[in-house]
């Protein structure tokens, strides 16, 4: 699946961070969702090989990289601490600047690292999410019920993690579309069964209801913004754009930002792959 690929395992100083690399030309930081890895870039990521060197890395909490402890503030699994692992890791490859894009909360570590390293990131690609504050602010019934395993996930442990694992086949109803390869399916099924990454996804949940929350609250109040280019994608025919007015919000955010909606659900470049493909391309 991914042949010419270089696997790695990089200290990131707090963590291990588990990730592919391949290219030779500027760098680009692919950043996987929930409950992916980095397998979930299989499509694109060989061609964008041919043109940048590409790095994809396993989140903390998620696939290989290191699930670590977690504290009664969820500090350890908040975007702010995911964002400056990949500061630390693009630093070890030899890159103190670079361009990202991540899809779902990926693409949420991609606006963290933008807002708190803007002299780190050339151009930023969000798949597929608005700012999580922005989410939650206006969050209502529909938005309840769309993304209902924000608000499961994020309940205290040990509750998700014993449902979850009591049968995680029933759970993980997201891999059943026929676009996703069984590879990179099984791949994701191994991780979504092991305790240990059921737990630190969860993580990953409470710290955004808490603490990411109230970094992007801050940073609205000080209209804090995204100095780069920002290209902005989503899934025309999943929720985003029922709820939100997507490219207004970033445009919140960001001086510069443009994208468009894809004929597609919410796991773009697995379902889009060529269109998703050309579009980075064209933005990076």
């Amino acid at each position: 699946m991914f042949d010419g690929f270089e696997t790695l395992d990089v200290d990131a100083g707090e963590v291990r961070i588990h990730l592919r690399r391949a290219g030779s030309g500027p760098p680009l930081l692919l950043l996987h969702g929930y409950p992916q890895t980095h397998v979930m870039w299989h499509a694109v990521a060989p061609t964008l090989a041919e043109d940048f060197t590409v790095v994809l890395p396993d989140l903390r909490g998620y696939g290989a990289s290191d699930k670590p402890p977690t504290t009664p503030d969820h500090w350890p699994y908040t975007k702010r601490a995911m964002a400056r692992d990949h500061v630390a890791v693009m630093r070890a490859l030899g890159f103190d600047r670079f361009a990202v894009c991540g899809h779902d909360r990926g693409a949420r570590v991609g606006y963290r690292l933008a807002l708190d390293h803007p002299e780190r990131v050339e151009r930023l690609a969000v798949i597929d999410i608005v700012p999580t504050g922005e989410a939650l602010l206006r969050a209502d019934r529909e938005f309840s019920v769309g993304y209902w395993h924000w608000f499961f996930l994020a309940r205290p442990a040990p509750l998700p993690e014993r449902l979850i694992a009591a049968d995680p086949d029933a759970y993980y109803t997201h891999f059943d579309p026929p676009f996703f390869d069984p590879e990179a399916v099984a791949a994701y099924r191994r991780h979504g069964a092991d305790p240990a990454g059921i737990h630190a996804m969860c993580e990953d949940y409470r710290a955004a209801m808490t603490l990411d929350y109230a970094h992007d609250l801050a940073d609205r109040s000080r209209q804090r913004r995204i100095a780069c280019p920002v290209l902005a994608l989503w899934g025309g025919r999943w929720h985003l754009e029922d709820w939100y007015d997507v490219l207004a919000i970033w445009r919140e955010w960001g001086d510069d930002v443009t994208g468009r909606a894809l004929d597609c659900g919410h796991y773009v470049a697995e379902e889009r792959p060529e269109e998703t493909l050309a579009e980075l391309r064209a933005f990076f």
